[in-house]
């Protein structure tokens, strides 16, 4: 076989079988991340889908000097706050028109649980539920070190911000994070 391309070029070249190997290769790793941020599940499904779209159409601006990983979690990141800004509109709206959607009080699974499993389970939606309203400068930062393990000049990379400006965020998101429980446990939430 003559040229050996890595499967980063021949994605940016048009190569659609290179692209699918690309995405099959990542979409575990950036599910969860979205996931983590959009906090529901049929959401981050969408959000991925449109991320990986994206990333397709603009695969032939893909530069191989930068790793692949990095440019397409910003991409990920950059829809994720898309989301963000799509459901805080949905949010106003539903408020303004008094609408009061029933899947958005649902709880999930009415069954019995054990006591110590319900307070999990609240502290499990206490955190989502901070995560979610964190905004997004902060949360990005923070998912991308706490979740990944990423180290702050990666994400620094990522988001196209100092490392320093990264330790600021991640700082910051931990503090409000830590406001916001500290106080749902004081209210009994």
């Amino acid at each position: 076989m003559g040229c050996h391309q890595s499967i980063e070029v021949r994605a940016a070249g048009g190569d659609r079988a290179a692209f699918t190997a690309l995405m099959t290769a990542t979409k575990a790793d950036l599910y969860r991340f979205v996931r983590r941020y959009v906090g529901d599940e049929a959401e981050a499904q969408d959000v991925l889908q449109e991320a990986y779209a994206s990333a397709w159409l603009a695969m032939r601006r893909y530069d191989p000097a930068r790793p692949f990983d990095v440019w397409l979690r910003s991409i990920a990141l950059n829809k994720c706050r898309d989301w963000s800004r799509r459901r805080a509109v949905r949010r106003v709206v539903r408020g303004v028109m008094g609408l009061d959607a029933p899947e958005a009080t649902a709880v999930g699974d009415n069954a019995p649980e054990p006591e110590a499993r319900l307070d999990d389970q609240r502290r499990a939606e206490n955190l989502q539920r901070a995560l979610s309203d964190l905004p997004d400068a902060l949360k990005g930062p923070l998912l991308l070190a706490a979740l990944e393990g990423r180290s702050h000049a990666e994400i620094a990379s990522i988001l196209r911000i100092t490392p320093k400006a990264v330790e600021t965020r991640i700082a910051r998101a931990r503090k409000r994070l830590s406001e916001v429980l500290a106080g749902a446990s004081r209210n009994g939430a």
